[in-house]
């Protein structure tokens, strides 16, 4: 549904301002409590805002985890879905979140992508088919004292590689 939303609004409103409209208009992203509040034009730097509100404040008052995890976890895969375009299928695979101190206060996080990243990506899926990449990520303060780490793979594949292997598992599970 949201592909189909995108591809109308593309040709009448810019790819950066679609990817934070949307995000931030979207029922799941707005009950992590996470808001995106910049969008760089060729994606490759967000940045979101966590507030503390009754809505994520857990027992102690923090920021529950869950939110703040929730808040940071489609950012990378969407974000690199953009970047990289139609020819290539990317997913989360996993995450590894540690906390390091309570979020007492408005939480926020910077998504980044540079030119030699993509680049590098790119030449690692030509030359391999698929490729598991590691973000590192901080969940910090308006001070940068840091809340959380987290650790994303995300498994990125050539389009042609990836639909031969699902084909492959498919005939393999077939009876003979």
């Amino acid at each position: 549904m949201y592909e189909k939303i995108y591809l109308v609004l593309i040709r009448f409103v810019e790819k950066a301002t679609l990817f934070k409209v949307l995000f931030n208009w979207s029922p799941m992203y707005r009950r992590s409590c996470g808001k995106i509040t910049y969008v760089s034009k060729d994606l490759h730097t967000v940045r979101i805002k966590i507030p503390l509100s009754y809505k994520n404040k857990n027992y102690v008052g923090s920021i529950f985890g869950g939110s703040l995890f929730a808040a940071t976890d489609p950012i990378y895969m969407i974000q690199l879905m953009q970047i990289l375009g139609k020819d290539y299928v990317v997913w989360d695979k996993a995450s590894v979140i540690r906390f390091r101190k309570p979020a007492f206060s408005v939480a926020y996080a910077d998504f980044h992508f540079t030119s030699d990243e993509i680049a590098e990506i790119q030449q690692r899926v030509a030359e391999e088919n698929e490729v598991n990449y590691v973000k590192q990520l901080l969940i910090t303060n308006a001070n940068q004292e840091v809340f959380t780490e987290l650790e994303k793979t995300i498994y990125i594949s050539s389009k042609a590689h990836y639909k031969q292997k699902l084909q492959k598992k498919k005939t393999s599970k077939e009876p003979s």
